[in-house]
């Protein structure tokens, strides 16, 4: 039960503060409106940095279903411990969003934009070609998980894995980020994208059910391939 709520509340960190600050940048009379790219990647980036200083200790801070499932692949983690873990890490999710629906609840009803909205909790493809799509998070994924495990095989001062991992999610949404929003996880995106649907948003549209999939399926592939690999690297 520890490790299960450390995970719900490691994720629920991750998506406030990360759908926070992409709600402060869309959404209409934010005093952040507008402020860019280099906003959005740089709230992520601490998000996860945060989320990991507050419950990698406890377990390990995954947040993530991608690495969940990678590590497990991998031989790195037991398959029994990953229903528990994935199931925080979506509730977790849901959670995060639901706050974030809150902070900025006057924010919904004075944006136009049904899409802006959406984003606020889920990611969209900048050109919408599936195969595409689902191949760039995999690409992000399969770095994030082989960066995370590259980064924590090294000796290093007390306290700076999470920062270095902040920095390397930085790095992936600055690098990669632009042709998907780099979803990277399947908890950050499809727990949002629930809460979206059930939130009582004004004006919000549909949440883009036909494209859902990408945002889940490619991150698995990408952090099973990106365990896989390092693993190889170490033999």
């Amino acid at each position: 039960m520890e490790k299960f709520l450390a995970e719900l509340i490691g994720t629920l960190i991750l998506v406030l503060l990360g759908d926070g600050v992409v709600a402060a940048v869309l959404l209409a009379r934010s005093k952040a409106q507008n402020s860019g790219w280099i906003v959005i990647t740089t709230g992520w980036a601490f998000a996860v940095a945060v989320a990991v200083y507050a419950t990698g200790r406890i377990s390990g801070a995954h947040i993530n279903p991608a690495v969940t499932i990678g590590l497990a692949v991998g031989g790195d983690f037991p398959w029994g411990d990953v229903p528990l873990y994935i199931i925080a890490q979506f509730i977790g999710a849901f959670l995060g969003a639901v706050l974030v629906w809150l902070a900025y609840l006057p924010h919904w009803g004075v944006t136009e934009d049904p899409g802006l909205k959406l984003a606020v909790f889920s990611t969209g493809p900048a050109i919408r070609n599936y195969p595409l799509n689902l191949i760039t998070e995999i690409i992000g994924t399969f770095m994030l998980v082989f960066g995370v495990r590259a980064i924590l095989a090294n000796e290093l001062a007390t306290g700076l894995g999470p920062l270095l991992v902040g920095v390397l999610v930085w790095g992936i949404g600055l690098s990669l980020g632009g042709p998907t929003g780099y979803a990277i996880n399947p908890a950050r995106d499809l727990g949002p994208r629930i809460a979206h649907a059930l939130l009582p948003i004004p004006g919000k549209g549909g949440s883009d059910w036909q494209y859902a999939w990408v945002p889940v399926v490619g991150p698995i592939i990408g952090g099973i391939a990106g365990s896989l690999l390092f693993n190889l690297l170490l033999q």
